[in-house]
């Protein structure tokens, strides 16, 4: 069907890929790039020939020498078994006994942060699935988890970085732009869906029951004062916000879609043509930064024109009519980021958001509880805002996960690196 999504369609059934003009590789003359010595030596050895590898003749000895640099990983790696001795104390003050916490592992917990941590960003944030992680610690690292431990653990780790989870929500309603897109997900065998919100900071997800405005309004907690990019999915009508862009990819991959299912219709040719070159026509206008403020403002005029032009037409293909009420319902929400710096003409920055939630769908078949399907949401958004923020998940999560054991308050999400900023 024309509405199939590329992923869902079988690769023998896909047509060849057209070939890249640009030639993979560095270009002849480029100069070459190679990993450089380390900073650090751990161990040196000494590598000497007993006898001619080829004759097996004595060797006269040189002074010559070359030498190589090898990184690998330790070999046997073991983990670190702490045992914790608590001392209690008596506060004559209080009248109980007292005692210090261990900020290197959540409470009762016989897994360390950084283990806890590390499991979680390769099941969350890679998208390994359980067995996989399971088996790298078992047979690798010689530490014997299972999949019900690594949950139960996941579950504590979510509920400890909840505020992080909030945080992400109200920046995300505070941005001038925000970019939303929902994908299919199974929970307990049920279809529901995981949303993303995401701009350049942060990217928040949510799995629900609805694809529609009851989702929305759980995210949407408060009226949007900036501008909301989407593609044409009727739920986000239901938004209230200052602005709206819709996804112009969108409608060319439409008119695409239908030019390869419906060839030679009588009037489809002609509208297809229209609206190509309207859309084309805007992007242009809005990479041609060297225009004068007024032609720009004849431009931006004149695009307004031909799409009242376009819609105004009684186009009798029933594809052209589709899209038509389409151009109709959406008339606001085509060229805001005309008017709008900063505001793009796709929604490209959302299907990338949803990209690992596709492959973690597809390794590992969603959620089988609506509890798991929140621990996914969390923790998702937590580790991609801090991929996004610049910080390397494991140090940053660890330091404060001692943080909130020390003094039960998770500290702030860090801010935005100053490395990617």
């Amino acid at each position: 069907a024309p509405t199939t999504p590329s992923a869902m369609i079988p690769p023998y059934q896909k047509p060849p890929a057209k070939g890249s003009r640009k030639k993979p590789g560095a270009k002849p003359g480029h100069t070459g790039h190679r990993r450089p010595p380390p900073a650090r030596i751990d161990q040196r050895r000494a590598h000497r020939l007993p006898c001619c590898p080829h004759c097996q003749g004595r060797l006269k000895r040189c002074q010559q020498t070359r030498t190589r640099y090898i990184e690998d990983i330790p070999e046997g790696i073991t983990p670190v078994v702490t045992e914790h001795t608590i001392h209690r104390d008596w506060c004559p003050r209080c009248k109980k006994l007292v005692e210090p916490k261990v900020p290197d592992a959540l409470p009762g917990a016989t897994l360390g942060n950084r283990t806890v941590t590390m499991t979680a960003w390769m099941h969350y944030g890679l998208g390994n699935t359980l067995s996989q992680i399971v088996e790298v610690f078992n047979y690798h690292v010689q530490m014997k988890l299972t999949t019900g431990g690594l949950l139960q653990m996941w579950r504590r780790l979510q509920e400890a970085l909840f505020p992080w989870y909030e945080q992400i929500q109200a920046e995300a309603l505070r941005s001038a732009v925000l970019h939303a897109d929902e994908t299919s997900w199974r929970v307990a065998g049920k279809t529901h869906w995981l949303w993303a919100f995401a701009n350049d900071d942060v990217t928040y997800y949510m799995i629900d029951r609805s694809r529609g405005e009851p989702a929305l309004r759980k995210f949407f907690v408060e009226e949007f004062q900036g501008t909301l990019v989407s593609d044409f999915w009727g739920a986000y009508n239901a938004v209230v916000c200052a602005a709206r862009q819709g996804c112009l990819v969108h409608l060319l991959r439409d008119l695409h879609t239908v030019d390869h299912y419906k060839k030679g219709g009588e009037h489809w040719p002609e509208f297809a043509k229209k609206l190509r070159r309207l859309v084309g026509d805007a992007i242009r206008l809005w990479r041609a930064t060297e225009l004068s403020s007024e032609s720009r403002q004849s431009r931006r005029q004149r695009l307004d024109e031909r799409l009242d032009e376009l819609i105004a037409t009684a186009w009798e293909d029933s594809q052209a009519k589709r899209l038509v009420k389409r151009l109709r319902r959406h008339r606001d929400d085509l060229f805001t980021f005309l008017d709008k710096p900063g505001v793009p003409f796709d929604n490209n920055l959302a299907e990338r958001a949803v990209r690992p939630a596709v492959i973690i769908r597809k390794n590992s078949y969603a959620n089988r509880s609506q509890q798991g399907a929140e621990v996914q949401g969390v923790l998702m958004s937590i580790y991609r805002t801090l991929k996004q923020r610049g910080h390397n998940p494991l140090h940053t999560i660890t330091k404060a996960l001692a943080d909130y054991v020390i003094t039960g308050k998770l500290p702030p999400l860090p801010a935005r690196s100053t490395s990617v900023a």
